[in-house]
Order: structure tokens, then C-alpha cells, then sequence
């Protein structure tokens, strides 16, 4: 038995239509996901909630059917819900990264599906330079936050040094400059 039959294919399940994952996003996509992982597990010591980085399935409604969706960036603080490679509760916090194969989803489907569950905070983040902040209110998520990365101190936007809390966590604080550290926008 060769070492690829052990691998597991990474896709997600939308509505009974299973999605192919592959191949992996480009590199942007990694440093940027690590970079906002880094950020907030530091933020979360000694917290009983945890980070999770493109390693866990969220099933959206377990009670329903077996749809499932990889986040890239997932806060979970009932670990109750976790059951081998899965989650099945309520995360506190998502973030996408956008990479072409997958835009389309992550700002539509996969954004509705993460309104549907209760998902407090929603970020879709393009490796271009910008950031998408959504909160859910009464139901709905709510475009509150836009931000475009100006990283050149000499223009009248910059704006690499401003720092976006996580609205369930206020005291972890990333600064957009940050979150692209390492890629060239």
C-alpha cells in the first residue's frame, strides 16, 4: 500500500455536491492563513478555545445531512462538537482566504452556510490586500469593516500599522500589515 492511498483528498461537501479541493492554493494562501493563525494563537493562551488552520471539517448541520466545508481559519471553544476530524458546533470565528478555484464559493455558498450556522465573525481575505469583515446581526451578516492593505508609509492610506480586533476576542489584535507579512501585495 503506497503513502498516496493513506492521504486524504481534501474536499467539501455543499448541499449533497462534493467539491475537489485540489491542488493545493499557491503559496500566498498558506503564509497569509499562518500568519492570522500565528496571530491568534497567541491571543488565545490560556483561553479554553482553540485555533484551527485548513485541517478540520465543519459539519453545518450534522442533525440534517453529512455536508461539510474546510475552513481555512476556525475559532472553537465547545470541544463537545469535535469528533475525529470534525466540528459540529458553533464556531466563534471563520476566515477564508480566497484562491481562484474557490472565490466564488467562499464569498457566496460557503458565506451563507456560515450565516445559517451562527457564526459570529466572517473574514475573506484576498491575498491581493484586502480584508472583508462581516458580524452577524439578527441573522444576517453585515459588511462592517473593508480594508484594502497600503503598505507604503509614504502614501496618505497607509495603513499597514492599524490593528483589526476579533470582535468575540477584543484583546487579540492583528494589524493588517500582518496579516500579509511575506508576500508581496
Amino acid at each position: 500500500m503506497g503513502l498516496a492511498e493513506f492521504e486524504r483528498k481534501r474536499d467539501e461537501k455543499i448541499n449533497g455536491v462534493i467539491y475537489d479541493m485540489s491542488p493545493s492554493p499557491e503559496f500566498k494562501h498558506g503564509i497569509i492563513n499562518g500568519n492570522i493563525y500565528a496571530n491568534i494563537k497567541r491571543g488565545l493562551k490560556n483561553s479554553i478555545c482553540f485555533v484551527t488552520i485548513e485541517n478540520l471539517d465543519f459539519k453545518y448541520h450534522p442533525d440534517i445531512n453529512d455536508d461539510y466545508v474546510c475552513p481555512d481559519i476556525m475559532i472553537i471553544c465547545d470541544r463537545k462538537h469535535l469528533k475525529g476530524g470534525s466540528y459540529s458546533g458553533v464556531p466563534k470565528f471563520i476566515a477564508e482566504t480566497l484562491r481562484h478555484s474557490t472565490a466564488k464559493r467562499d464569498k457566496t455558498d460557503k458565506k451563507d452556510i456560515y450565516e445559517k450556522a451562527g457564526v459570529e465573525e466572517y473574514w475573506i481575505i484576498s491575498p491581493q490586500g484586502s480584508v472583508e469583515i462581516y458580524y452577524l446581526r439578527n441573522g444576517k451578516y453585515i459588511l462592517e469593516q473593508n480594508y484594502m492593505l497600503q503598505s507604503d508609509k509614504e502614501e496618505e492610506y497607509y495603513n499597514a500599522e492599524m490593528g483589526i480586533s476579533l470582535r468575540a476576542f477584543p484583546n487579540i489584535e492583528i494589524k493588517l500589515g500582518e496579516i500579509f507579512e511575506g508576500i508581496d501585495v
